[in-house]
């Protein structure tokens, strides 16, 4: 009896060092493996270049510091320590300057700061604020067109409505030539009120297009550009950048060559991102300009890449493939180019709504798609709680959920005319203390983007043998830091991966969409539905 009862205590103990040892076993070994404890041992490593995390942020309906139910500037200030927290070290801020729009993408006045925003004294602060942080700061710059309220246009158009039949003279008045007037009607161009005028406007006759080919006007953009690096800005995000000269690739290819010359020469470390709403291999080829980045719309929206793949209209395999077409396709215009990763943006319905019945699963996969690309990752606020938004607009800029009391402090009204919808997920307030919502999933991601330079700079391979249609194997390399293999089982199903014939066997960070642990067992790394791991040397 007091054998078998020294069996059982031995037995007993085994089990439970069994038991300590899988749920305290060091990453690079052989164990059951939970995210956060993996994670917990990620030390950032972010480097000051191009290839950062930014947050884009629509002040409007970000934080409002002033009662009046619109966000400003003071209100994302008080926001830093989120943004910071969250590990985005790059914040977009949409138009800020004057404007009479929601939006603003209609500027009065390119050297000033919107009224509902703040004023320059707070940007400032902004500024210097978030580079205390290592945070830098992005602006719109809207250069297509003008507001019909800016002084440009309203003294061009008092001129032209004065000429009693005369031809128009820039020597009498050099606005005139700031935009695109004729006297006959062509496609993309409104009437000019109580006159024999056409203009340009391509988007809306209260926006009326740039001469971009005006000496002056370039002269006038120059001094833009420095007036707001002059202001702590670190770059600007060009707007439609295909309309500058429409249907004319090549023209706007130049003008972007002389906006990166331009913005080089003001400040040497200047960035730029353009919208190119159009296909890869138009996009792709407006590298050839020099400029930094091009937003990368092949893989966002709801039929970009990421969504068709959690869609199953593509497979694993074929999301890989296509993203290191991509990168042979864009090294081809240009070797110090930096992709633009997004998943989306303001002109998009959320990603929340894409997925019919999902519990948050994919919409964690598709944002772990989207941070663990190479490239300056953006994230549209919002997006890491699973905000929704869809159909006009308005929707799709809705109030940041802060609380699910719309009083509360920090709370905007959004836009005018934008619908009243609830949520699909809960709250920043709810979501914080939960370790797997989807806030805590995004700031996973990217402490693990953080950590791993690698991610963000290296070249992006497929490896052939180990993807399936249900799991995508990335290789990353760079040639400065340690190489790493990015492995995403983008199915509903458990998934198992053998990794003893790669150089890839520690196991450095893993991102999961429930409490479904990874095992890491002798190389064969076992993937629950919708997870990522990262493996190293």
């Amino acid at each position: 009896m007091k054998k078998f009862l020294r069996w059982i205590l031995s037995l007993g103990i085994l089990l439970l060092a069994v038991v300590y040892r899988l749920l305290t076993a060091d990453p690079s070994g052989s164990a059951v493996h939970v995210m956060t404890e993996v994670n917990s041992g990620l030390t950032a490593d972010v480097i000051d270049d191009r290839y950062r995390t930014t947050y884009e942020v629509f002040l409007y309906s970000f934080c409002d510091s002033g009662n009046d139910g619109i966000g400003d500037i003071n209100g994302l200030i008080s926001k830093l320590d989120y943004i910071q927290d969250l590990g985005f070290n790059q914040i977009w801020l949409m138009p800020v300057m004057p404007s009479d729009t929601y939006h603003k993408y209609d500027v009065k006045d390119y050297c000033a700061i919107d009224p509902a925003y703040g004023t320059l004294d707070d940007f400032d602060r902004l500024t210097e604020i978030c580079h205390s942080r290592g945070i830098r700061v992005i602006i719109d710059l809207v250069l297509n067109h003008t507001a019909s309220g800016h002084p440009w246009f309203q003294q061009a158009a008092s001129y032209l409505r004065g000429l009693n039949g005369r031809e128009p003279d820039a020597g009498e008045c050099p606005y005139v030539d700031y935009y695109h007037f004729r006297k006959d009607f062509q496609n993309g161009y409104a009437k000019l009120p109580d006159s024999d005028y056409y203009y340009e406007a391509r988007f809306w006759d209260q926006m009326p297009d740039l001469n971009l080919d005006n000496a002056q006007v370039r002269d006038e953009i120059r001094n833009i550009m420095s007036f707001w690096f002059g202001h702590g800005v670190d770059g600007f995000r060009l707007d439609a950048v295909t309309y500058f000269y429409t249907g004319d690739p090549g023209r706007n290819i130049e003008f972007l060559r002389w906006l990166k010359q331009t913005g080089t020469e003001l400040k040497q470390d200047s960035y730029f991102v353009c919208e190119a709403w159009t296909g890869m291999d138009e996009y792709a080829s407006y590298y050839a300009s020099g400029i930094d980045s091009m937003f990368d719309f092949a893989f966002g929206d709801s039929e970009g890449a990421i969504a068709r793949t959690l869609k199953g209209v593509y497979s694993a395999r074929e999301y890989g493939n296509t993203l290191e077409r991509e990168w042979q396709m864009f090294a081809g215009y240009s070797d110090t180019y930096v992709n633009a990763p997004f998943y989306t943006n303001h002109d998009m319905g959320r990603g929340a709504g894409y997925y019919a019945g999902d519990d948050g699963s994919k919409t964690k996969m598709a944002l772990s798609m989207n941070l663990m690309t190479t490239g300056n990752v953006f994230v549209y606020y919002g997006e890491e709680l699973g905000m929704k938004g869809s159909g006009k607009d308005e929707n799709k800029r809705a109030p940041m959920y802060w609380s699910e009391d719309k009083n509360a402090q920090g709370m905007t009204q959004g836009p005018p005319y934008m619908d009243d919808f609830e949520m699909k997920f809960p709250s920043y307030e709810v979501q914080k203390n939960d370790p797997y919502s989807i806030y805590n999933y995004v700031k996973e991601a990217i402490r693990i983007r953080n950590a791993l330079p690698v991610i963000a700079r290296g070249r992006t391979w497929l490896h052939q043998d180990l993807t399936t249609d249900q799991v995508c194997v990335l290789l990353k390399e760079d040639g400065v830091h340690a190489p790493a293999a990015v492995i995403m089982n983008i199915s509903d199903s458990e998934q198992t991966v053998n990794v003893t014939n790669t150089e890839f066997h520690t196991l450095r960070g893993i991102l999961t969409v429930s409490d479904s642990p990874v095992t890491f067992e002798q190389n064969v790394l076992t993937l629950p539905p919708y997870s990522t791991a990262v493996l190293t040397e």
